[in-house]
């Protein structure tokens, strides 16, 4: 498929939305801004991004694509899977070893991307809007049943496959429609309107309350046995309505360089860990301050700029493409 500028630039603004959010999060026990920032962006940031996977999953069913599915997602899980558990052992964590069926970091990512390629054999042969509305339903049953037991993130496939599908179904033509001022009006309107609702009223608890946006603890772990679902709804309707305010004020110009680092992002998303892992564990980084807020902003830009640039990705292609050139 023909790169669009659109969806690289929304790549970049994402990704960068990824790093900063694993940058801030040791600082969001103690500052409200910081607390606000990190539920406002963990509420959006992954489903969006992996909407962007499903849109670009239109190959699903051609001759051995499940087989260089396996080879392009699974066999780097395995690696960087080791390599983060390495990560750990010498970082001297209590719980350095997970074991194969338990994703370290963000590598749960990776197998759900897989699980979300196999379900589309099915889901893309029910029309969209029912294909879409079972996910959902799925998703929000899912929370009613504890899977953490069993690995390979399972209950985050079942809760974010929804926004996969939806990018499946997507095509270029909704995007326009979305890409209005109108829309984008009222698109900067909501996000300050619930970014301001965050900030006076909720006050997350990133060892417990984030729980609920990453899809993986049932209701039951979360003190939400029977209320669970609705409040799994809610999160779905907000994400999808920050979604497509992001869509519509995302640029759709190419902006050189800039862009291109829309196509390395799987990249900073493998890496970033070996940088921030070691910065908490050691307590490299500080926040005192509200103004604060922007150094962790550069810094996120220039770990971003860094793992996306030639000399890391020559280096790691290995680890992450399993080939040697481009």
């Amino acid at each position: 498929m023909n790169r669009m500028p659109f969806f690289d630039n929304a790549r970049v603004i994402l990704i960068f939305l990824v790093v900063f959010g694993h940058l801030i999060q040791p600082f969001a026990v103690d500052s409200q801004l910081v607390n606000s920032i990190y539920a406002f962006i963990y509420i959006f940031h992954m489903p969006m991004f992996i909407m962007l996977a499903g849109f670009f999953a239109k190959g699903i069913g051609e001759p051995k694509y499940i087989l260089n599915l396996a080879k392009k997602l699974l066999l780097p899980y395995l690696m960087f899977q080791g390599l983060y558990t390495l990560l750990y052992f010498l970082l001297g964590r209590e719980e350095w070893y997970n074991g194969i069926l338990h994703p370290q970091w963000a590598m749960w990512f990776l197998v759900s991307l897989f699980s979300w390629h196999i379900l589309l054999v099915l889901f893309k042969k029910i029309p969209a809007t029912l294909s879409i509305l079972l996910a959902v339903l799925i998703g929000i049953a899912i929370g009613y049943i504890d899977l953490s037991g069993l690995g390979l993130s399972l209950s985050r496939t079942f809760v974010f496959f929804p926004f996969f599908l939806t990018g499946y179904f997507m095509t270029k033509e909704h995007v326009k429609l979305i890409k209005t001022r109108s829309i984008s009006i009222a698109g900067i309107i909501f996000m300050l309107a619930l970014f301001t609702f965050i900030y006076l009223f909720i006050n997350v608890d990133v060892t417990l309350d984030t729980d609920w946006l990453s899809g993986a603890v049932a209701y039951r772990r979360l003190e939400a046995e029977i209320s669970g679902g609705l409040m799994r709804l809610i999160i779905y309707i907000l994400a999808a309505l920050l979604i497509v305010s992001m869509i519509a004020l995302i640029p759709s110009g190419d902006f050189g360089w800039l862009t291109k680092i829309g196509e390395k992002t799987l990249y900073v998303y493998l890496l970033h860990g070996f940088i921030i892992q070691p910065f908490r564990e050691f307590d490299i980084l500080w926040y005192n301050h509200w103004y604060e807020t922007f150094w962790l902003v550069l810094l996120s830009a220039l770990i971003v700029i860094l793992l996306s640039s030639r000399p890391v990705v020559t280096l790691t292609r290995p680890l992450v493409e399993l080939k040697w050139k481009e």
